[in-house]
């Protein structure tokens, strides 16, 4: 019959398979359909700054960035970007040959991984993983290995002897994330220092994740990858706008490398989006600008959130793991005699009219986090205490 097609092979590409629906558009349906507080997807519920916001109106007016924008970004936000590494963290780059802008840091991912992945080689990312991780990687053709974060005294902490342990002589490449969702984990210098140590020992590249770069509390301190001694020439450092500026939707994100690796990522990336956001891209070269009240206000504002929703958390009777960085509490709830963490989220609305994510989906062995569960605290104050106090059914 027309239109009929053969049942011998599978339509979704046999790389693919394993993943379905992300859990965030499954949950997020969820909170809709119950009505619920949703604090399972990571988006503020309130915008960022007005000047920046304003920014992307002006430059939507006076006609920039309307058109295709240059495919690596536009100069402005490719010099912003450069001069805020240098800033930071001393790290010099040229924004027109090691800067490459793009459509949020979830296409700068695929690119980076699409890029620098063979069929074949090995690609060690910490469990649990951002579930676009795992994807990406299939997409390429490459073989995850995970190396498992894991419960230490009220955190999550690497062991460095089992990274060691997973890198062979197939390993192409590490898949860093710090600050780590879902975990919050902020990696230590000496973690870095042994991680460093290893990549140039193994000729391996590194791609590093740090869009949680300036949400990092108490003690805790972001110090990226790429400032070790031979981590330069190997690193591709991802940053983002949405996380900083709490503008999610615009999908603005980076990645700053040396040349070579920048033209590399290139290449994968002009073939995915090949241009985004343009107007958008103004802005955030804008908001990159900002002064360092704004990034230490942003930071003890979160801080304060995490609190809130924190002591709410156990005052309902979750044990929870105090993050250092992001804006994500993992939680157990083996407190309540429960263990399986889907379950008990998609029971969770019609129980206390709260979403949350199960951080069982981020881990290749399921079990690892059975009983883990992940809220975010972004939201408005008013609605982390109403969650909060829905939550505190559980403890009755």
């Amino acid at each position: 019959m027309a239109g009929m097609t053969s049942s011998a092979r599978p339509l979704l590409n046999r790389r693919l398979a394993e993943f379905g629906t992300t859990i965030f558009a499954e949950m997020s349906a969820l909170a809709l359909r119950t009505g619920s507080i949703n604090l399972g997807q990571g988006f503020p519920d309130t915008d960022g700054p007005e000047e920046v916001r304003e920014a992307a109106v002006r430059a939507l007016r006076d006609g920039r960035g309307n058109q295709y924008p240059p495919g690596p970004g536009v100069p402005e936000l490719r010099t912003a970007v450069a001069a805020h590494q240098e800033r930071r963290y001393g790290l010099v780059h040229d924004p027109d040959t090691e800067v490459l802008v793009t459509a949020g840091a979830t296409e700068a991912i695929a690119a980076a991984l699409l890029a620098l992945v063979e069929p074949g080689d090995e690609v060690v990312a910490f469990e649990p993983y951002y579930d676009s991780y795992a994807a990406c990687i299939a997409m390429a053709g490459g073989t995850r290995v995970p190396v498992t974060l894991r419960p230490h005294e009220g955190s999550f902490r690497l062991d460095l002897d089992e990274l060691r342990a997973a890198v062979t002589d197939r390993t192409r490449l590490l898949l860093i994330n710090t600050p780590h969702n879902p975990t919050g984990t902020v990696l230590t210098r000496a973690e870095l220092t042994a991680i460093a140590e290893l990549a140039v020992e193994r000729d391996l590249l590194v791609v590093t994740d740090e869009v949680y770069e300036h949400l990092v509390f108490d003690e805790a301190e972001h110090i990226p990858l790429a400032t070790f001694p031979g981590m330069r020439e190997r690193t591709v450092t991802i940053g983002s706008a949405g996380k900083t500026f709490s503008f999610t939707g615009w999908k603005v994100g980076w990645i700053t490398a040396n040349g070579p690796l920048v033209s590399a990522v290139r290449t994968a990336k002009q073939y995915l989006t090949y241009v985004s956001a343009g107007p958008f891209q103004y802005a955030v070269a804008e908001a990159l600008q900002l002064p360092d009240s704004y990034f230490d206000g942003f930071r003890t504002d979160l801080r304060r959130k995490r609190d809130l929703l924190g002591d709410g958390l156990r005052a309902a009777g979750f044990e929870v793991y105090q993050p250092q960085g992001t804006y994500f509490i993992t939680t157990d709830i083996t407190p309540f005699g429960e263990k399986d963490a889907y379950a008990f989220c998609r029971a969770l609305p019609e129980r206390c009219g709260v979403v949350a994510i199960p951080n069982s989906v981020f881990y290749d062995d399921p079990d690892a986090g059975r009983s883990q569960v992940r809220f975010t605290f972004c939201k408005k104050d008013d609605v982390l205490q109403e969650a909060a106090n829905r939550l505190r059914r559980l403890a009755s």
